[in-house]
């Protein structure tokens, strides 16, 4: 089993900046063998990928609706997960939810790990 808890979400002002924190443990979690994915979900909209970063942290991809304005990182001595979110917009706003899966996590999949999701709320 893998455990993923996410926090750094709270409320911010258009062009302002959050930090998201993912932090993953478990009896079965080891750094390299999971691909870590960030995805949100808005109000009445269907959750989307964000970002992931490989097991490595040598890999990383964006949706095009935050590349250029969001990085993801990871600390495998910390097992945490980093989503630097910059130039944030009102359409930034919703569940943040972290994603661990040995296959990828550009897209979810059953047998994969999701966190609890923190709320992120951009005020225009």
């Amino acid at each position: 089993q893998v455990q993923l808890v996410e926090s750094g979400g709270g409320l911010v002002q258009a062009g302002g900046s959050l930090r998201l924190s993912c932090a993953a443990s478990g009896r079965t979690f080891t750094n390299y063998a999971y691909d870590i994915g960030w995805f949100r979900q808005a109000p009445g909209k269907e959750r989307e990928f964000v970002a992931t970063i490989s097991r490595g942290g040598g890999r990383t991809y964006y949706s095009d609706s935050v590349e250029g304005r969001f990085t993801i990182s990871r600390d495998n001595a910390k097992n945490t997960v980093y989503l630097q979110m910059n130039s944030l917009k009102p359409e930034d706003t919703a569940v943040y939810y972290c994603y661990a899966d040995s296959r990828g996590a550009t897209i979810s999949r059953p047998g994969g790990y999701w966190g609890q999701g923190t709320q992120v709320t951009v005020s225009s």
